[in-house]
């Protein structure tokens, strides 16, 4: 039950109490009404099949003490009495047959008012179900965008995308279904033992002896439930990672010719998770069968045990009050049954939401100071003693740089020497282990990250596209874009003469990841959307690598547009592109080994005089 609690808590009072509340006074109200025509209907069959005498005397309600120790119970015998005493008048003067119809009305109008407050039990969960499930994609979404890129970059994009699905599915199909058995059941259960225990405190204790140990076994199947649908749900995450893997790599599979590879590793996941799934399903198919039998085993023994009391004369109750007992303790059964049943489905969805806890609780490293500083770029951008590591692996070591404002500073090196990871310090991507990095003076954790990267405009290697329309990818992040703006970066990124070619220009989509267009029209709409943001710090990494020549000579002559008049830091695998740049820096293991303008560099025949007599060669 804590599972319940805690969803409670979390999910469900602090949006929706009015709804929980509602629904609870109409199950509460369910139960006294079901419990109300059960009392009443035993009299009437007393005296009908002349079980007991007919009641003769009416006993006044002005005699009763409720003061006394046994107040309760005089109350439960003077109403049963007078109804009693009613019946029997009844069947005195208007006949049996009467009385019957009668008693038929009754059931039939006490029906009605008992299944209308549980339908409004139900009807008021609705919303809660819904708009918890709602919540918890909503949640997922903002923690996904506020999470810093170090978190992904330890998480598989496939398993990420499970979580989002599958589990927050499981969490409905499980947990949010099972709330209606969750919320109504134990108000019954309550309901029902206090009245057992008015009735007779003697049996009603017995059966609280009897009761623990079922749900003791019950439980324990529950808690070997809820591993199994966390190692299936884990499962599940990786089946799909190897989907999004293969639709990421397909033309790599098949160039490789690895389609059976491919195959065979899916099709033994496939297997795993369907084993662990026929586990999961078995286990909570047993719930039933487990929950009727010990059920059955309780009723015998409390029937034998309330049948010696009376026989031996042992207790006060009389049979049909026995046979009243019986009747609430064969309804208690039901929400019993029903609650371990609720159990079992929330055991088997808090393995998902232990995993979509995994997102939600993760702490983001890169937060806004309290009283953020109000930023602007007027002087430079300043590196100093910068350090930086990936878990224990050292990625940057010691590195200062200063930047001014209008330089264009490139940064070239091996794959793998710390370029990257340098330039995603600046907009906050990532923090700074030691040292700190800074805009005109100001630490840029002092500033708020939305401030900062209003700043700045990137353009990568490998083009990032949306799959919507031409207008919306330039135009991204802009509500009530002007489109004689988007037009004019398109203009001048040389984007706008294909995009015109388009069959509804910028109305066109793009397919998914800019699938519709070739690699130099994404690269041209990427930096179209760079020239639409107008940011006066433009960081460019490897924009042209993977470009054919004409393409390159093309987005090329973009980028020389979209950099004029910006202080623009460039991540640059060909040196011919960054010849013309005020400083270019040389980054080998995490440092910076060089530093000047290109003839500054060749005239000192280093690292950089190195790469440039290969690169000449090849």
């Amino acid at each position: 039950m804590k599972d319940i609690f805690m969803l409670i808590r979390r999910f469900i009072a602090p949006y929706y109490k009015g709804y929980l509340s509602l629904s609870v006074i109409f199950n509460i109200l369910s139960a006294l009404l079901n419990l109300v025509a059960f009392s009443l209907v035993m009299p009437i069959l007393n005296i009908l099949f002349q079980i007991e005498e007919r009641v003769t005397t009416y006993i006044p309600f002005s005699s009763l003490d409720l003061t006394s120790r046994t107040g309760w119970s005089e109350v439960t015998h003077v109403v049963t009495n007078n109804f009693g005493y009613l019946v029997s008048s009844m069947i005195e003067t208007k006949g049996a047959s009467f009385t019957l119809i009668i008693l038929g009305i009754y059931l039939v109008l006490m029906t009605l008012l008992k299944v209308g407050a549980t339908y409004l039990g139900g009807f008021f969960l609705i919303p809660i179900r819904t708009g918890v499930v709602r919540d918890l994609r909503n949640q997922l979404n903002r923690k996904i965008l506020a999470l810093p890129l170090g978190f992904f970059s330890e998480e598989r994009k496939g398993d990420v995308l499970a979580r989002i699905t599958g589990d927050v599915g499981e969490v409905e199909n499980s947990v949010m279904s099972s709330l209606d058995l969750l919320l109504k059941n134990p108000i019954l259960i309550f309901v029902y033992l206090g009245s057992m225990l008015l009735i007779s405190w003697q049996l009603t204790i017995f059966v609280l002896l009897v009761l623990p140990l079922a749900g003791f076994i019950m439980g324990r199947v529950g808690k070997s439930l809820k591993r199994t649908s966390l190692e299936a749900q884990n499962q599940w995450g990786q089946l799909i990672s190897q989907v999004e893997e293969t639709l990421g790599g397909l033309r790599i599979v098949k160039a490789f010719t690895a389609e059976e590879f491919v195959d065979r590793r899916f099709a033994q996941s496939n297997e795993e998770y369907r084993h662990t799934v026929m586990g999961v399903s078995r286990r909570q198919l047993l719930a039933h069968p487990v929950s009727e039998l010990l059920g059955t085993t309780t009723i015998a023994i409390v029937l034998w045990y309330g049948g010696s009391l009376i026989l031996n004369q042992e207790s006060s109750i009389t049979a049909s009050t026995f046979i009243y007992y019986l009747v609430i303790f064969y309804s208690l059964i039901n929400p019993l049954k029903d609650l371990s049943k609720g159990a079992y489905a929330i055991r088997k969805g808090m393995g998902s939401m232990e995993r979509v806890d995994r997102i939600l609780q993760a702490e983001s490293t890169i937060v806004d100071p309290v009283q953020p500083k109000p930023i602007s770029f007027k002087d430079s951008i300043a590196l100093e003693h910068v350090s930086f590591r990936y878990a224990d692996e050292c990625v940057l070591r010691d590195v200062n740089l200063t930047i001014r404002k209008g330089q264009t500073v490139a940064l070239v090196g091996h794959s793998g020497s710390g370029k990257t990871t340098l330039v995603d310090l600046i907009p906050r991507f990532y923090d700074v282990v030691e040292g700190r990095i800074t805009i005109d003076g100001t630490d840029i954790r002092e500033v708020a990250v939305s401030d900062l990267r209003r700043l700045m405009g990137n353009v990568n290697q490998e083009p990032i596209l949306f799959n919507a329309s031409v207008f919306d990818n330039i135009a991204f992040g802009v509500d009530g874009a002007d489109a004689e703006a988007v037009r004019r970066a398109a203009e001048v990124a040389h984007a706008d003469e294909f995009i015109r070619e388009m069959p509804h220009g910028y109305q066109s989509n793009i397919g998914d990841r800019g699938g519709k267009l070739s690699g130099g029209q994404r690269q041209r709409l990427s930096i179209a959307r760079a020239v639409f943001k107008n940011p006066p710090i433009l960081i460019l990494d490897e924009a042209t690598s993977a470009l054919d020549t004409k393409s390159e000579r093309l987005v090329q002559n973009a980028l020389d547009h979209l950099m004029s008049g910006r202080t623009t830091i460039v991540i640059a695998h060909r040196l011919s592109t960054i010849i013309h740049a005020d400083v270019i820096c040389v980054v080998d293991g995490g440092r910076i080994v060089e530093q000047g303008t290109h003839e500054e560099l060749l005239a000192l025949g280093g690292h950089y005089a190195k790469l440039h007599a290969i690169q000449m060669k090849a």
